[in-house]
């Protein structure tokens, strides 16, 4: 294993520009250009969320922990990046991925339990038009060496958490802050973040939007988090400024419950920003971080599960990618 992100395969060969992005895709669409106009698909945000869903459920009957789900979200995004989605059957990509990833983080699923579990879970979802879904333990077994194949065998993911885990008493992030930027980590595989950008940025960003959101806030998620946006701008210039002077704080005893408690936590988020500049941390990068969120946030609330899962399931059952 790489011993840090800096070295690894997944900095290397894994990590795009925006616009690499982009091209990519677009040139997997124009190979398979009969295909697409075929079968229209939903926007990449709600197929990420669907696939997180049925990820999630299969995980879950399985007992997989957070850090394997997240390897497998990875893993699909990585594979798509490479196999345009309507040439496969999505739902043993997702039972492979997740296959593959726990193989990966050390708490391995018996082949067989994985078909059993997921032939149990999707035939419901494929519909009464399909009797079972055709997953068997030799289809699995090829389509890992297929993902394997595409993925030039690198396997090895460095996630967010352990930032995230480490950083969390260095800024006394209380349990609702720690929880909410949780949160925020598992929400970031939805999006192309994990395809842009280093992990470590993405856990600065959500102990960032930790501190700045308030969970009983009656504003929507992409409100909040636009105040987030304005707050990490802001940083960089505050914490220059109390390099060049000084800053001093008083406590008012004056002050109630809730005021004490707002400059609280406007002082956490002011340590906060000296360790950004301090630490010469990519903060446009955070920013761009934030819009990403705030969009997927936005996206998410237009999400239909109905129409998207009917969409998967068209192209999968036209061209028999279910028994194939």
């Amino acid at each position: 294993m790489a011993a840090n992100y800096w070295e690894s395969t997944q900095r290397r060969y894994w990590q795009f520009s925006k616009e690499e992005l982009a091209q990519m895709r677009e040139k997997l669409e124009e190979s398979e250009q009969s295909l697409v106009q075929m079968f229209p698909l939903p926007q990449l945000r709600h197929l990420s969320i669907y696939f997180n869903q049925q990820l999630g459920r299969l995980g879950k009957r399985l007992g997989v922990r957070q850090q394997a789900l997240a390897t497998a979200q990875v893993y699909l995004k990585r594979f798509y990046c490479k196999v345009e989605i309507r040439r496969t059957n999505p739902y043993l990509v997702i039972a492979t991925a997740l296959y593959l990833a726990c193989k990966m983080e050390e708490c391995p699923q018996h082949i067989r339990l994985v078909v059993s579990e997921a032939r149990s879970l999707w035939p419901a979802t494929l519909g009464a038009a399909v009797d079972s879904l055709t997953l068997d333990i030799s289809r699995l077994g090829e389509c890992e060496f297929f993902m394997i194949s595409e993925m030039h065998s690198h396997l090895i993911v460095h996630q967010p958490y352990r930032t995230l885990t480490s950083l969390q008493s260095d800024f006394f992030l209380s349990q609702d802050e720690a929880n909410l930027a949780l949160s925020i980590v598992n929400d970031h595989y939805m999006t192309d973040l994990p395809l842009l950008y280093p992990p470590h940025i993405i856990a600065l960003t959500a102990i960032l939007l930790a501190m700045v959101l308030r969970p009983n806030s009656p504003n929507t998620a992409a409100v909040n988090m636009a105040a987030a946006t304005a707050a990490l701008s802001q940083a960089q210039a505050q914490a220059q400024a109390r390099a060049g002077g000084s800053n001093s704080s008083q406590n008012n005893p004056g002050t109630s419950d809730k005021e004490r408690q707002q400059e609280s936590r406007t002082n956490k988020v002011q340590r906060y920003a000296v360790f950004l500049t301090e630490s010469n941390v990519d903060i446009e990068g955070m920013v761009d971080c934030t819009q990403e969120l705030i969009s997927f946030y936005e996206c998410h609330e237009q999400y239909n599960d109905k129409i998207t899962r009917e969409q998967i399931n068209r192209f999968v059952k036209a061209r028999g990618l279910d028994k194939a």
